[in-house]
């Protein structure tokens, strides 16, 4: 009988072990791999692969993890933890996100935890190392929480601060998760990482009218009693109010205010007599915009015949490239497919370079597309990314428009991603991890929902254009402008036949002076571009040739008039400015060269009735400011615009008639393989801001090299050309697109560890990949923050098995090298694709 019961046990332990579950969950760190955890018997039936687990590392990390699958495999090697709690009822990811995270980790060599470090919202993200911030516009009253709410809430009010393990220890508990939760959606508190956040979330007061006074008897009675009240100006602030709420339906503090021309006061003095309402209520950017598309515009003949033929080619491809010249009009073929597709049903995603410097976009696709529209980038905080998140996710929003982050978004049901601008490089991620290219991205991401992609550009990347030569890909081409105005002329302006008083680089040409007088004369305006930013690249001593540099990176120090700082383009440091010379103790400094800054005060000086202004990175601040130039300029209130490359991107103006690039010198000598397409790019894209409309537009390009061969490309606008160049140039020395490229730093606060790190690698590469590597080698810019650099190159031939293999080698090597106590410090960083 006894023997009977143990055989018994033995089949139920075994059984149970068969039956136990085990899940592999990523968690938002750079591990070597996804670690797995046991699933406990009362979890077993509702986690899903995409939940959100509670998991503990170590002794006793807690992380939010995504379990990324779910098996019956015990590990061999040790003993599993268990799951302590699953965190939400529905998974916050989707398969198909899963599937992009990990071909982002294979691809960029990185981890899955560094993707979703990436993709999370930070509030979806919380681990033990999290600080947790009182939220002060919540207010003291916690009459709405339970017990176990209530004295976390109590400690933060007290403390305003507290760490995820200080809240363990006040609930004297480990599963804090769902109250921190709970008390994260009632608005109690915040995650720390919120307070970094530029974008405030928007909070508006709206006014609503007392539930007794929907009566209409009632509220005829209180206005006709309103004289013994003694209080005109409420009246007038009621009436105001009932007339709104007719017009525009829910009615803000602010709108009512203007309105009536009153005061917060008197609006207080209304809801102390329970007569109206107020109600703080969090919004979107876009809130209150009806669900409708209005399609005002008719595609002209060209137009409509492109949008057919990128239509025709995604009955047979994947990808489209839609080649249009500058102001041909392509943002408005790609309002009419997106267009059919919301009508189908299916999601968009509309991909900008940087969301900050399409602000005319943003509002035509508002105009057209109302709440069927989000716009979505990183500089909104957690919590408004989690409502985006959650809108997305249901399907509720059809159309997102965003930057490359918009890549990590759970669309349910995504049918088309549109890359605008493909060919910019600010699509690629630097730093940190994943070093990720979202066009690239963008494709495999909607290779996965059956979806197209649309990849727009009047300069597309040789990359792009090489794919459609080899039928990878399919072209459109839209090659006059809309209203068939002319595409600018180019003026060619030698400054070496230019003499200045200082013997400096030329600012303003005489023929440039001529010009723009010409054009202000016409009541038109003018934009200039510089592509460096300050007031003086560099400062030089006349008498000994010393050059001020910055003390944390090997580059000089930029003058800035305005602050009166020296400062350094990489790391951000400021100096004040130099007056004696560190070398020779001479006072006589030159400044060297130009940027934006004394630009701006050229034009001030040679043309003091015109209204100037100034557009890059030091002018713009706030997060409107762009927005708030952009719209000066559209409505004529600036005659010259001077700035960086923010006044080539997505800008569409009625009236420039005149461009002038006063420094192509500094575009075309860069040591960079891709230095002439992106040069033929950035010339291109700025001439394109001249004569959009009736008049053909005039650019004048200042440079001292006339004859260099990009510049015949630029001045007959001819793309064709410039690729027959570039493809026979990129041919010869293997470099993209044929060859993969993967750049190697490494990095140290010793130069000779670096050094040291940097050759180990390359001996062990040499062994194999020799006649691919390049390097090691100093970049030209060897110290950035006080870390020194060394960097190798591979040009891997385009093999899906060589590429996979090297990628093997090298993540095996850095691990050996920093196995290494001496090289444990030694970052060392694999960007693959690297622009």
């Amino acid at each position: 009988m006894e023997t009977n019961n143990v055989v018994q046990s033995i089949f139920q332990n075994v059984s149970a072990a068969a039956s136990r579950l085990y899940a592999e969950v990523i968690i938002p760190l750079a591990l070597p791999k996804n670690y797995t955890w046991a699933i406990p018997e009362d979890l077993q039936t509702n986690i899903k692969p995409g939940s959100r687990v509670e998991v503990v590392l170590g002794k006793n990390k807690r992380y939010a993890g995504i379990v990324k699958h779910i098996h019956s495999n015990k590990p061999e090697a040790f003993e599993p933890k268990e799951i302590l709690n699953l965190l939400d009822e529905e998974p916050q990811v989707y398969p198909e996100q899963l599937l992009l995270w990990q071909w982002m980790a294979d691809y960029y060599m990185c981890s899955e935890g560094e993707v979703m470090q990436a993709a999370l919202p930070s509030h979806l993200k919380l681990s033990s190392e999290t600080n947790l911030t009182y939220n002060e516009e919540y207010g003291e009253d916690f009459s709405g929480l339970n017990d176990e709410e209530f004295l976390v809430a109590e400690a933060l009010l007290i403390k305003k601060e507290l760490k995820l393990t200080e809240v363990q220890q006040i609930l004297d508990a480990s599963h804090v998760y769902p109250i921190i939760k709970r008390l994260l959606e009632k608005g109690v508190c915040i995650v720390w990482e919120a307070l970094k956040e530029k974008y405030k979330e928007k909070k508006e007061t709206y006014v609503t009218l007392h539930p007794t006074y929907h009566n209409e008897e009632n509220l005829s009675k209180l206005l006709n009693e309103w004289s013994k009240n003694k209080a005109p100006k409420q009246l007038e602030l009621l009436l105001a109010y009932l007339h709104l709420m007719k017009t525009v339906g829910e009615v803000t503090q602010s709108e009512l205010l203007k309105k009536a021309n009153a005061t917060s006061a008197q609006l207080k003095g209304l809801a102390d007599k329970n007569i109206l309402l107020l109600e703080k209520r969090s919004t979107d950017r876009i809130a209150g915009l009806p669900k409708d598309v209005k399609i005002d515009f008719q595609l002209s003949e060209a137009q409509t015949l492109a949008g057919d033929d990128v239509l025709q080619v995604f009955s047979e491809k994947v990808v489209c490239l839609l080649q249009g010249v500058t102001a041909s009009g392509k943002t408005q073929v790609y309002i009419k497919i997106i267009e059919q597709y919301i009508k189908s049903g299916k999601q968009v995603l509309y991909m900008l370079p940087e969301i900050a410097l399409t602000a005319q976009i943003i509002r035509r696709l508002q105009k057209y597309f109302g709440g069927y529209i989000t716009i979505y980038h990183s500089k909104f905080n957690p919590n408004e990314r989690v409502e985006i998140w959650n809108k997305i996710k249901t399907g509720e929003t059809k159309v997102v428009l965003g930057a490359r982050s918009s890549l990590f978004l759970p669309f349910k049901d995504l049918g088309l991603v549109i890359v605008d601008e493909e060919h910019d490089a600010s699509f690629k991620q630097q730093d940190p991890a994943p070093r990720y290219h979202a066009r690239d991205a963008a494709i495999y991401y909607a290779s996965l929902f059956n979806a197209k992609v649309l990849l727009g550009s009047a300069t597309p990347s040789i990359e792009s254009y090489h794919n459609t030569q080899l039928g990878k890909y399919g072209l459109v081409k839209l090659t006059e402008r809309y209203g068939n105005v002319k595409m600018p002329l180019i003026e060619l302006v030698d400054v070496k036949t230019i003499i200045t008083q200082n013997k400096g680089k030329v600012i303003l040409s005489p023929q440039l002076i001529e010009a723009i007088t010409q054009t202000l004369e016409q009541k038109k305006q003018v934009i200039l571009f510089q592509n460096r930013r300050g007031y003086s690249p560099y400062e030089i001593c006349g008498t000994c040739g010393w050059i001020p540099q910055c003390e944390n990176c090997d580059v000089t120090l930029t003058y800035h008039k305005a602050k009166n700082k020296l400062q350094c383009h990489y790391c951000g440091a400021s100096y004040p400015v130099v007056l004696t010379c560190a070398a020779c103790g001479s006072h006589n400094f030159i400044k060297k060269s130009f940027g934006t800054e004394k630009m701006e005060e050229a034009l001030v000086e040679a043309f003091p009735n015109a209204r100037v202004a100034r557009m890059d990175y030091d002018s713009i601040k706030g997060k409107n400011d762009h927005d708030a130039l952009i719209k000066l300029f559209e409505q004529q209130k600036i005659d010259v615009l001077a700035g960086t490359q923010m006044v080539v991107k997505g800008l569409d103006f009625e009236h420039v008639n005149l461009v002038g690039i006063v420094d192509a010198d500094g575009i075309l000598n860069f040591t960079d393989f891709r230095v002439n397409e992106r040069a033929y790019q950035l010339m291109e894209q700025v001439s394109g801001r001249a004569g959009r409309r009736e008049e053909q537009g005039r650019v004048i390009v200042q440079v001292t090299n006339t004859n260099h061969p990009v510049l015949k490309f630029v001045q007959q606008h001819n793309y064709e050309y410039l690729y027959k160049f570039e493809i026979e140039n990129r041919k010869n020395f293997f470099y993209p697109p044929f060859s993969r490229i993967i750049q190697i730093t490494c990095r140290h606060k010793e130069k000779h560890i670096a050094e040291e790190a940097a050759n180990i690698l390359g001996q062990f590469l040499s062994k194999q990949y020799s006649s691919y590597l390049s390097g090691p080698a100093e970049p030209i810019v060897n110290r950035v923050r006080n870390q020194y650099l060394m960097e190798l190159l591979l040009k891997l031939p385009k093999d899906a098995q060589v590429l996979k293999q090297c990628k093997t080698d090298i993540l095996q090597q850095i691990a050996i090298i920093q196995s290494n106590k001496r090289y444990r410090s030694v970052s060392i960083i694999a960007d693959v694709d690297a622009v």
